[in-house]
């Protein structure tokens, strides 16, 4: 059976947990490959709302394995928060539908509020991160004094393990005057969440070997958007890992050749949160309309999003450096009252024209974006399940956007609600 791989194709809030759930349907294996709990996902299911950071989103399928892969990093005590609240909400969580791989690696309290203090030193040059630890966590990680899920179950060595990440850490924290660390406190918390997680906790991939035998179907999930890869997205202002479907084979524990169709989540226009050039950002009545009617706030930090017109370059170029076979268009429902909407199809920087997104991000903060304007169909298409449903103009607008970026619009969604997702072609 074919597998399918869903990454975000802007800079991450597309929709990719609406479209992983509605996609899990036929799936028996979902597979979250990289990111942390700076990640958020909103599923509306009928009358209740979930929201997920760590957990897949396949967890609300009953009958589904959920397996979070070893290229996620893990706060132990937001997940198992995580995994309370879903429960609370009628959702089973056992051993049997999670795995935790046992190589993930662990963010713990002082990789937080280092996290914090690195960016209040950066002053007026924040990158805008979430302020979970994610990005000193990987960077343990990379530099080898990373505790992992593994390491819990060997409490007669966690605390010279934990010794080893304190040495380094605190040199950082003197020089930002922040405080040391106490490495007992984390050997005894560490030690207690040891008994709560341990039985989540193994070797993912060879759950995912066991289904690639049986020829199951693996559904693998991205966390962010291709803008936020920390090689191919806008640098700095980008996440602490590579959020490109490549990425989903280490993550995870699998070949490539496994990854399958690669479906790229897309927003009808273009939103970003945080820090970091925007070249099609608008600050106008319009952002706000988009902003207000598609309630655009973070599921993970409830800051307000930023809005903007749609940038075909530079979902084009996510397309081509993520290896995206076919987007997912979400939101285009949010556009419905608008007289004319805009594409973006390049920039002009200092006299020169860019099909393409520059990497220097002295550039990237001065493009100034060149638009294509369309007549917009000012129609609802809330519960349009059908593309000949819908009006003429918002297809004429979709097949221009096929056109820029180089792939189809495999799937429309036009509305929050797990049914009204309209699959135009079969690509898996």
């Amino acid at each position: 059976m074919a597998n399918i791989t869903v990454i975000g194709a802007q800079w991450g809030d597309e929709g990719k947990g609406k479209i992983v759930d509605w996609l899990a349907a036929e799936a028996d294996v979902v597979v979250r490959f990289q990111g942390g709990h700076n990640a958020g996902h909103t599923l509306t299911i009928g009358e209740k709302v979930y929201k997920l950071h760590l957990l897949p989103s396949g967890i609300i399928r009953p009958g589904k394995v959920s397996v979070i892969g070893n290229g996620v990093v893990i706060d132990p005590w937001a997940l198992m928060s995580e995994i309370e609240g879903i429960r609370a909400q009628g959702i089973e969580i056992t051993p049997d539908n999670l795995l935790i791989s046992e190589q993930c690696p662990l963010i713990l309290p002082l990789h937080a509020s280092l996290d914090k203090a690195m960016e209040e030193a950066r002053g007026s040059a924040k990158i805008g991160t979430t302020g979970r630890g994610i990005g000193p966590a990987y960077e343990d990680k990379i530099g080898r004094r990373a505790i992992r899920m593994c390491d819990l179950a060997h409490p007669d060595t966690l605390r010279d393990k934990l010794e080893k990440l304190a040495l380094h850490s605190n040199a950082l924290r003197r020089g930002l005057g922040a405080p040391a660390i106490n490495v007992e406190e984390f050997v005894m918390s560490l030690t207690e969440m040891a008994g709560r997680l341990s039985p989540f906790i193994g070797p993912s991939w060879r759950v995912l070997q066991d289904a690639k035998a049986q020829n199951e179907r693996i559904l693998f999930e991205g966390a962010q958007g291709v803008m936020l890869d920390v090689d191919h997205g806008t640098y700095p202002f980008v996440t602490s890992s590579n959020t490109v479907a490549a990425s989903a084979a280490s993550g995870a524990g699998i070949g490539p050749r496994e990854l399958g169709f690669v479906l790229g989540i897309t927003k009808a226009y273009t939103t970003r949160v945080g820090s970091g050039p925007f070249p099609t950002e608008l600050t106008d009545d319009v952002g706000e309309t988009l902003g207000r009617i598609g309630h655009e706030f973070g599921t993970s930090t409830g800051r307000k999003r930023r809005c903007g017109w749609f940038d075909a370059v530079q979902v084009r170029q996510a397309v081509t450096v993520a290896g995206i076979d076919g987007i997912a268009l979400m939101k285009i429902d949010v556009m419905d009252t608008l007289a004319e909407v805009k594409i973006c199809t390049g920039y002009t920087y200092n006299g020169q024209t860019y099909d393409y997104l520059p990497a220097s991000a002295d550039i990237q903060e001065k493009l100034v974006p060149i638009y294509e304007t369309m007549p917009g169909w000012q129609s609802p298409l809330r519960g349009v399940r059908t593309f000949a449903d819908l009006p003429e103009k918002a297809k004429a607008y979709i097949r221009r956007i096929e056109e820029l970026i180089g792939v189809s619009a495999v799937v429309i969604s036009t509305s929050p609600e797990r049914d009204d997702t309209i699959r135009v072609k079969e690509f898996f």
